[in-house]
Formats: C-alpha cells, structure tokens, sequence
C-alpha cells in the first residue's frame, strides 16, 4: 500500500486515525496493538505471504533481545546469541536479496551451471531487518529496556508509518514512546502538515522528475547514447532531484503519520544538496542508515581514531556494505566504492573541513555522477552515460528535446531547486520572530493556504492515475 494512493489516503488512514482517536486514546495497551494490528494489515495488503516472514524476524528477534539481557554477563553466551542474531538476520536479507545475484557471478566466473534461484525480493525487507537488529544490540547496550511482550517488539519493527521505506528508526529512539508517549492537537497538526509536504515533494516534484530522467536513461539504444550531451544532463539532473524529492518525500510523510500517532522520529534529511563537500553530503543524506553504520559498524571497528591504514579499512568495510546495502548490483558496489574513495581522499586531505564555494561544485558534480552509477542497470551502461555527459558518444551538444522538457517541466524545476535549499525554514524563522505580530498571522495564513493546495493537487495527480514509482521500494 502506497502512501500516495487513494486507498491510503481516503481508506486506510482515516479509519485508524478515527479508531485510534476516538475509541483507544486512554488505553496504551489498547493503542499499541491496534497500531500493531494495522501495521500488520498495511504490510499485508502488499505483500499478503512475505508479511509471515516479518512475523518471523520478529519473533526471532524477540527471543534475541531476552537472552542478550538475561545473559548479559556471560560473554560467551552473549557473543553466541549475537552471532546467531546476525547470522539469521543477515541470512535472511541475504538469501530474499542476493541469492540470485551470488549464484550469477558464481556461474560467470567460474564457469559453472548451477541453477539461478527466483526469489521475490520483500518490500522493506532491507529496513525491517536493520530496525531488529537495532532492537537487540540496544538492549545489549541498555539504550532501551528489554520488551518481554513480543507485540510491542513487533510494534517496533513494523510500525506502518516507516516500515517499508525507512527511516530506519533506532530502538533506543523510540522505547520508551510505545509505552509513554502522550498524544496532543499540536502534534497531531504538525504531523499532518509534515505529511502533506512529504506528499506534494513525492507526487508534484518526484514523480515528474522521474518522467525525465526515465526517458533520457533509455536513449542508450545498441551501445550508444542516442541523444545530445545537454540531454544527458538533464536526465542526470533529473533523476538527481528525483531521487531525493523521493525518499525525502517519503520520509517526510513517515516522520508525519508518526507524529500524529504521538511517535517522534528522528530527521532523515538535512538539506544534503548544499553540503560543500562530499562527507558532508552524507552528513546530511539518508541519516539514519549513515547513523546505523556509523554506530554498529564503524565505531566498533574503531572509528576514526586509529591509524591511518586502520582508518581506510574502516571507512571501506562501511562504503562496502552500504553499497551491498542498496541492491544487488555491481552498479550499486561501484557506488559505494566511489564515496569510500572520494571520503578517504577528503578525510587524508583535510577537503572536507574546507568551506568554500567550489566545494558545493565538486560535490555536486560527484554526487550527479554517483546517481547515475546507481540507477544504471549495469557498469557498462552507466559508463556510456557518464561519457555522454561529457561529449563522448552523445549526438551533439543539445537538441530540441532539452529546451521540450525545460519548457513543460520549469514549474517543477523551480519547486525542486527551492525545495533543495532551507529556504522556506529561514523565511518562516523570520516572519514568525514576532510571533503575536501581523506579519506573522499573515505568513502563517498563506503557509495554511499553501498546505491546502498542495494536498488538493497532489490528490488530484493521485487520482488521474500519474506515474507514480517509489525508488525505495527496492531496497
């Protein structure tokens, strides 16, 4: 079930908000298995047989989290509990996600004929499987008491609002919300605010984007880019704002729909399209799967404060597995890779605490390049397309079809490049100084008004039935 569709939106959501409101506020208990049993429902309704295996995880998960606590002072028990806890859920993810992929190179390279396993690929397994293991090694580390009721584990790891696309909410985040958080009409309406912005990021700039870039990623027909170097960019540009109006998008309706429910999730995004440097950027990007790493992979490791060898093999092991992370492609091992170097290279050379203006160049030269890596569908392609951004193999420098696309799609363009900057935060920061002033109640009409619009059309692109993909919905 897509947040942007009308069963979602006109079915799903009003009545469990009318259910949750008006028939369980005052009973915690009550609240948290109705949510549990909706988010249940919510999963199911996509994916009515693998909503099983989630059961599964959570279970598995469950029986992890006691024994950690009740063995805590073993280490030998400890690290065999955690080392089944990985090698379970990391199986898991591994076979649903990259059987095929490893029996493929394995038959490449090898040369052999071994049968290439089908396996449908679960929405959010990628999500649902890092938010349990993140509820296990925080009750190792005592960020969050141990759950003996295994509904309020599975609350956790399947809670609608940001089950199937993130953000990875961590347990230590959130524990002591499924027991004590309160609910008020301000939440309740900031939630609801959040969400629409979420939804008209989504479905008015994403979705348009993605028309774009879409089509200019097909022009390589035979081998070869058959269209122009300007089209190429565009395309590149396209989908760069594509798949951040996207997940952000979709962050913003999750961290909104748990607003309302009273569950305060911690921010997925920062504004990454002004970051001056590369370790910035992802400072600011996906911040929840960059915390999980940093907090569970890197930092055990050792983190930054070991050698310099020691910290190359560190900051390659977590680009690895992030890449890893995403798909499984070459294309998205190669985009990994990419950010280990160009991060190692900044971090060796100090680029990354310089504050320049050619810094916000670079980067997003590196960062555009980096996206079409990962959409691509293999190295090859994603080689003859970055060639043809700069010339090679493309058919001129533009042609009719850039200035075609500018011209129908500048509405959108322009929403994206405000929405990329803390534009909108800085003036609403501004008009509401004053708070009891007429400038204020001024701005914060128009600020309503403008919500509204974006709900109205938004539903109205929704119910016309407009091209409406998630990106990651794959991961």
């Amino acid at each position: 079930m897509l947040f942007p569709s009308e069963v979602f939106l006109f079915v799903f959501l009003p009545i469990v908000v009318t259910v949750y409101y008006a028939f369980l506020r005052k009973t915690t208990v009550a609240k948290n298995l109705f949510l549990l049993a909706a988010s249940l429902f919510f999963y199911a309704w996509g994916e009515p047989v693998y909503v099983f295996l989630m059961i599964g995880t959570i279970i598995f998960n469950w029986i992890f989290g006691i024994l950690v606590d009740k063995f805590r002072n073993n280490k030998i028990i400890v690290k065999l509990v955690f080392v089944l806890m990985i090698l379970v859920n990391l199986g898991i993810l591994g076979w649903f996600k990259y059987a095929g992929f490893t029996v493929l190179q394995i038959n490449r390279f090898l040369h052999t004929a071994i049968n290439v396993p089908v396996v449908a690929l679960p929405i959010g397994i990628s999500f649902f499987t890092f938010q349990a293991m993140s509820y296990v090694i925080d009750v190792y580390r005592e960020r969050g008491k141990v759950q003996y009721n295994l509904f309020y584990v599975g609350l956790y790891v399947s809670l609608f609002p940001q089950l199937i696309a993130g953000p990875i909410v961590r347990y230590e985040t959130i524990a002591d919300q499924i027991e004590n958080r309160k609910e008020n009409f301000s939440d309740f309406s900031a939630g609801v605010t959040r969400f629409c912005i979420g939804l008209g990021k989504k479905v008015l700039v994403a979705n348009n984007m993605a028309v774009i870039a879409d089509n200019a990623f097909a022009l390589i027909i035979n081998g070869e880019f058959q269209a122009s170097m300007g089209m190429a960019w565009l395309g590149a540009i396209a989908y760069t704002l594509q798949i951040f109006f996207d997940f952000s998008g979709y962050s913003d309706m999750a961290i909104g729909l748990g607003q309302m429910f009273g569950f305060r999730f911690e921010e997925n995004f920062n504004y990454p399209y002004i970051s001056k440097s590369v370790s910035e950027f992802w400072r600011r990007w996906h911040i929840s799967l960059g915390s999980w790493f940093r907090d569970y992979v890197y930092i055990p490791l050792g983190g930054s404060r070991v050698s310099k060898p020691r910290l190359i093999f560190n900051t390659f092991v977590v680009w690895l597995l992030t890449g890893i992370w995403h798909g499984a492609n070459w294309t998205f091992i190669a985009w990994g890779l990419m950010y280990f170097v160009i991060i190692t290279v900044e971090k060796l050379t100090g680029l990354d605490k310089k504050d320049k203006w050619w810094g916000h160049i670079y980067t997003m030269v590196l960062v555009i390049i980096g996206w079409v890596i990962f959409k691509s569908t293999g190295l090859g392609t994603a080689v003859l397309y970055i060639k043809a951004m700069f010339g090679i193999g493309a058919k001129g420098l533009i042609d009719k079809a850039v200035f075609a696309y500018i011209a129908q799609n500048w509405i959108y363009f322009v929403l994206a490049i405000v929405g990329c900057a803390p534009l909108m935060p800085y003036i609403d920061k501004k008009m509401n100084k004053d708070k009891d002033g007429a400038a204020a109640m001024v701005w914060n009409i128009f600020y309503a008004i403008a919500i509204i619009i974006c709900l109205v059309v938004s539903v109205s692109f929704i119910s016309n039935n407009a091209y409406n993909p998630f990106i990651y919905f794959n991961f």
